[in-house]
């Protein structure tokens, strides 16, 4: 089992550990999940996710393989920008989703989920020799840690630690700065809460030194249950839920990542799915009773035929009812669609709705 840098902090703040994509993670601490995620809804808290896995990808042809290896289309952006973008596989089913970040013309990063990265990186890799790229691809995991600081007051608190103005650092676009002494740490104003703030990428033997450093400035520690409670508030994709070789990106109502006009992996195959007709689509539900959806329960009509199952589900802690994401048959997915989501022996009334489900503040 591996640990992240700051493996002895969790322990040390008594936090709840879990196995979590072959790593230990910590899941709570000791004031618990709701309050964990109410603090960073309305102020500070800073999560551990130094278990996500970065690529280096650099050379002559380091623009346009990521070009061909992802759905977005990379010409968007520029040095010191992000952009949030897929990797497919031959048929068209996601291997995973992504963040590709440009440090300079012919150097970019591309940070990938945890359980996916040694699948992700053999993919690349062989992209790279059958099309002849001339890249020199690393997989820089193990030397970075990660912490997404998190919530609306976390401007106001990391401008006090940051060498650069932090309000110049738009939604996805990040600089490259000293943080509490640390220099060279990766600022990007990007996250998975909803809730506005910065993750720092920062060389995982000067991890300790920024979590102390926060941790003295009364930051909170946040664990896993809090980032998927507040995520699914959201309605962000997780992958292994919303996400996987099962489901392609115009199925989660990703089409806006997926760009027709440019060749890349698995795009004859996902044009086809899509001339041929979506069979299934991600939705959004609430519950109109109290119950507690979860991944895997069946979703079904009112006439009771199953027509879907849920990919995700909690107890939404702003909102203080059941919420949740799952696929169903096309022809249930209008907004304001009645459904019933089978929990234990009961079915339970639910309504399909828009998304976010608790409004986003971003900065």
């Amino acid at each position: 089992m591996k640990t992240t840098p700051l493996y002895e902090k969790h322990l040390a703040l008594s936090a709840k550990m879990v196995e979590f994509a072959g790593f230990q993670m910590p899941v709570q601490y000791a004031k618990g999940v709701s309050l964990e995620h109410e603090t960073v809804r309305k102020s500070t808290g800073v999560f551990d996710v130094s278990h996500m896995g970065e690529f280096s990808i650099k050379g002559l042809d380091a623009k346009s393989f990521a070009q061909y290896a992802l759905t977005n289309n990379v010409e968007k952006i520029s040095a010191g920008k992000a952009q949030y973008t897929c990797l497919l596989n031959a048929a068209g089913k996601t291997l995973d989703d992504c963040i590709l970040y440009q440090l300079q013309d012919d150097d970019y990063m591309l940070v990938v989920n945890a359980s996916n990265i040694d699948k992700d990186f053999a993919h690349l890799q062989k992209i790279a020799q059958d099309k002849k790229f001339n890249v020199k691809l690393e997989n820089v995991s193990e030397e970075y840690a990660l912490l997404a600081v998190q919530g609306p007051k976390t401007q106001e608190i990391l401008q006090t630690l940051c060498t650069v103005n932090l309000s110049e650092i738009s939604y996805y676009h990040f600089a490259i700065c000293e943080i509490a002494g640390v220099k060279d740490v990766i600022i990007s104003n990007t996250g998975y809460t909803g809730a506005g703030g910065f993750e720092l990428y920062v060389k995982a033997s000067e991890a300790v030194k920024i979590w102390d450093k926060l941790m003295a400035m009364g930051v909170e520690p946040i664990g896993l249950a809090a980032r998927d409670t507040l995520r699914l508030e959201m309605g962000f994709c997780l992958y292994g839920h919303e996400l996987s070789e099962n489901t392609n990106p115009l199925e989660a109502n990703l089409a806006w990542v997926v760009k027709f006009e440019k060749d890349f992996m698995g795009k004859d195959a996902l044009l086809a799915e899509k001339s041929k007709g979506l069979s299934k689509k991600l939705i959004a539900f609430e519950l109109l009773e109290k119950a507690i959806p979860r991944q895997g329960y069946t979703i079904f009509d009112t006439n009771n035929n199953p027509i879907g199952e849920v990919t995700s589900g909690s107890l939404s802690l702003s909102l203080n009812k059941g919420i949740g994401l799952g696929y169903a048959n096309l022809a249930n997915t209008a907004i304001d669609s009645n459904i019933l989501i089978k929990i234990r022996d009961k079915f339970i009334p639910a309504k399909v709705c828009t998304l976010p489900f608790v409004e986003k503040t971003v900065k």
